[in-house]
This record gives C-alpha cells, sequence and structure tokens, in this order.
C-alpha cells in the first residue's frame, strides 16, 4: 500500500472553483479566493487597414467557361485582381450555373460593382474555356456599360500533351 491519498480522499472545498488549468505566476499567485478578473488594455484593438480604393480606368476581364460554371475576374493592366464573380455565387446552383443566364447575371454584377468603385470604363475580355458562358459574359459586359476594346480567345489547347478523356456514351 501506497501513502498517497485516493481521489475520494483528497480534501476539496464545497463550492469553490477549482485552481487547476487557471495560470499561476510567480510575481502574481493566484489563491482560491480571489476572483478571476479579465484586464483590459488600454491599447486600441488592432485592426488591419484597408488600401483605399484605386481608380482603374481600363483592365482586362478574364472569362473562364467551364462546363459546370463560369467564372468572371477583373484585373488591371499587371494582373492584380479589382473583382470577381461566378455563376455559383450569383445563386445559381447545380445544372443552372452552366447556362448561359447565368454567366450573364455574373458578368452584369461584377461590371457594375467595379464601374461605381474603381471608377472602370473599358476591359479587354481573354475568354478560356468550352462552357457555353462564353459570348453571354461578353455580352452582359457590354450592356452594363464597359466597353470592351478587344475579345481574345486564350483557351489552352495541347500540342498533343495529355490523353484526353474517353469519349462520352449517352
Amino acid at each position: 500500500m501506497t501513502d498517497t491519498p485516493r481521489a475520494e480522499e483528497t480534501p476539496r472545498t464545497e463550492g469553490k472553483p477549482r485552481t487547476e488549468g487557471k495560470p499561476r505566476t510567480e510575481d502574481k499567485p493566484r489563491t482560491e479566493d480571489e476572483p478571476q478578473t479579465e484586464e483590459t488594455t488600454s491599447a486600441a484593438p488592432r485592426t488591419r487597414r484597408r488600401r483605399g480604393k484605386r481608380l482603374v480606368t481600363d483592365g482586362l476581364a478574364h472569362v473562364h467557361a467551364s462546363f459546370n460554371n463560369t467564372i468572371i475576374t477583373i484585373t488591371d493592366r499587371q494582373g492584380n485582381a479589382l473583382g470577381w464573380a461566378t455563376a455559383g455565387g450569383s445563386g445559381f446552383k447545380g445544372s443552372r450555373k452552366s447556362t448561359p443566364f447565368a454567366a450573364q447575371v455574373a458578368a452584369e454584377s461584377i461590371a457594375k460593382k467595379l464601374m461605381e468603385d474603381h471608377d472602370l470604363r473599358s476591359v479587354d475580355v481573354l475568354v478560356k474555356g468550352p462552357g457555353s458562358g462564353r459570348e453571354s459574359a461578353v455580352r452582359a459586359m457590354n450592356a452594363a456599360g464597359l466597353r470592351i476594346s478587344s475579345i481574345s480567345d486564350v483557351t489552352p489547347i495541347p500540342h498533343n500533351g495529355c490523353r484526353p478523356p474517353k469519349r462520352r456514351r449517352i
């Protein structure tokens, strides 16, 4: 038999909180009778400073039209993203994301937002992918008031690279 007391035999005062797990330092020990108080610092809470909206009059509109979704990203001339919108983020889910109307809604929303925030006026459009939202996204940006300087297709075409997936049999 050992001399250590069992769990039932350890003395514990009723109604007082346990002190296990509470921080204790050498210069400021915490007693059981002392309530735990939160100390507030006088320094202001640290917040992340946001840069002001910079004015960009012309940019690039990247339209990625896949079979399942359409993603429109508008950048400045250096490639820094100013904003983006997707068909799925515009409220369309499932098979409705791949429709031309979903691409149109996404393109209108991002065009209007950036025309207000960044004073965007004209874009060069770079279209990538085989999806059905290619043309309707470009038309929607034009209808929203953006002047389209040029449209170019940047769909990656392999020079006999990877083997493509097998043909679908429906």
